[in-house]
């Protein structure tokens, strides 16, 4: 009989559990992608462990609620009453996992360059407690060689030596939250590994909880898949927010020109202006790739003008309101101001990246009395980098009336705009919310 090596064995163990389904998988991170995920494992029949630093998140979830909008509190208590859930901030329970998968934020610096620490900080935690024969998986969205040239060494730190001693992986989060059509369990998954004992396990891992995986040769073209998506969008959506600004000037409407366009049955794909752009992934995606390019002696000057574009955006905003008070001989300083929705997309409880928050401290900079309202944020939130102390204030007609000019910044599916726009004095509509409603007395600039 030949004698197994060690790490085959391991493999050949962790596989048999993984189809048995007997495998137990840890979520590090219970966010926006991380709790899904976990949900997801557990409805797939997986003892799962919910792991985050964040106590209030362990505390809801172990009274059944939840702090995420498109996870209801009826999941979050199906979930933990399965018995299949189990959410903690004890990190000894890295050491009863099978797999492990991190969920965590990967930020920007101030000066736009990736911000890794929540990684190398669950690294360094999960390095302590590591085991031989479990699964780490990133999901992280980050730039290519992440896995293999800032995780591994962190974890190899246990003395365990990926490949021989544990398993490496990496599969990009493709979560879309508030997305109606596609969820966790519905969305295929790319999976790389270090090795192709490892991509193999990844397959089987994420083949139990959705209905297609894609398996590509190397972690790194796992993590270029997942910037090359994101990539894609924020540089379509530059082009039309250029054209927006280019065919304002020249009288045109860059929505119809759009509907129009788009009904061209091939070689076009509708993308859509906005205030800017917001959440995790596509403001912050496209600037790890142009660090990673300079590291390799190259520029991305495409993408980088595409990122110039974007971040330019609430500024233009701005001046369009600049632009309609000026109109009704009013300046900025002293008129009030409303924003509608501050998430950064609609019908999402999500305000990341969310272009409200620039537009905000640009208005009040300039004088302006800005209030907000957002059916989906109550209190605005502390972020990395905007700290405005703000409540959502009721929408009423008489707020309405109140104001000197309306952005419509996020447009929500539960806004009436046939009823708000005729109670507005002005409205600056960045999101084409307005079209085919009667303004009565309103005047509507687009932005």
């Amino acid at each position: 009989m030949i004698q197994l090596t060690t790490a085959t064995s391991q493999f050949e163990q962790l596989m048999s559990r993984i189809e048995l389904r007997t495998a137990r998988v840890a979520v590090v991170g219970l966010g926006y992608v991380g709790l899904p995920l976990a949900e997801t494992f557990a409805w797939a029949e997986f003892p799962v462990i919910g792991f985050d630093v964040d106590p209030a998140k362990i505390r809801n979830l172990r009274l059944g609620k939840s702090y995420i909008n498109h996870i209801s509190a009826e999941r979050v208590t199906e979930m933990m009453g399965s018995g299949r859930f189990e959410p903690t901030a004890d990190p000894c329970r890295f050491e009863s996992a099978d797999a492990i998968v991190i969920c965590v934020p990967t930020p920007l610096t101030e000066a736009r360059e990736p911000d890794l620490s929540y990684i190398i900080a669950t690294g360094k935690t999960i390095s302590k407690h590591l085991k031989k024969g479990q699964f780490v998986i990133l999901e992280s969205s980050t730039y290519p060689g992440t896995t293999e040239e800032v995780l591994r060494p962190i974890l190899e730190e246990s003395g365990l030596k990926a490949g021989e001693d544990f398993f490496l992986a990496y599969s990009p989060e493709r979560e879309d939250p508030g997305n109606i059509y596609y969820s966790t369990r519905t969305i295929p998954k790319v999976v790389g590994g270090m090795d192709a004992q490892s991509r193999n396990l990844a397959v089987a891992l994420y083949s139990a909880i959705v209905p297609s995986v894609v398996p590509v040769s190397t972690t790194q073209a796992a993590e270029a898949c997942k910037i090359l998506e994101n990539t894609y969008r924020a540089v379509n959506i530059a082009l039309v927010n250029e054209l927006k600004v280019l065919f304002d000037r020249m009288g045109i409407d860059v929505w119809e020109v759009i509907e129009a366009a788009k009904t061209k049955p091939f070689g076009f794909q509708a993308f859509y202006p906005g205030p800017g752009l917001g959440g995790h992934c596509i403001p912050i995606d496209p600037f790890y790739l142009t660090w990673v390019a300079r590291r390799h002696g190259l520029n991305t000057r495409f993408i980088e003008l595409a990122g110039e574009i974007n971040t330019a955006m609430p500024a233009y905003v701005v001046g369009r309101v600049v632009d309609a008070l000026n109109e009704q001989a009013l300046s900025v300083k002293g008129s009030h101001i409303l924003i509608l929705g501050v998430a950064y997309k609609k019908d999402v409880d999500d305000p990341r990246e969310s272009p409200a928050f620039e537009i905000m401290e640009q208005l009040l900079a300039r004088g302006a009395h800005v209030t907000y309202n957002d059916p989906y944020i109550p209190t605005l939130p502390s972020m990395r980098h905007h700290n405005i102390q703000m409540q959502s204030q009721p929408l009423t007609k008489e707020l309405l009336a109140a104001q000197d000019c309306v952005i419509v910044v996020t447009d929500h599916s539960t806004y009436r705009f046939e009823w708000i726009v005729p109670h507005c004095k002005v409205l600056v509509d960045t999101r084409n919310a307005s079209q085919g409603v009667d303004p009565g007395p309103c005047r509507i600039w687009k932005a």
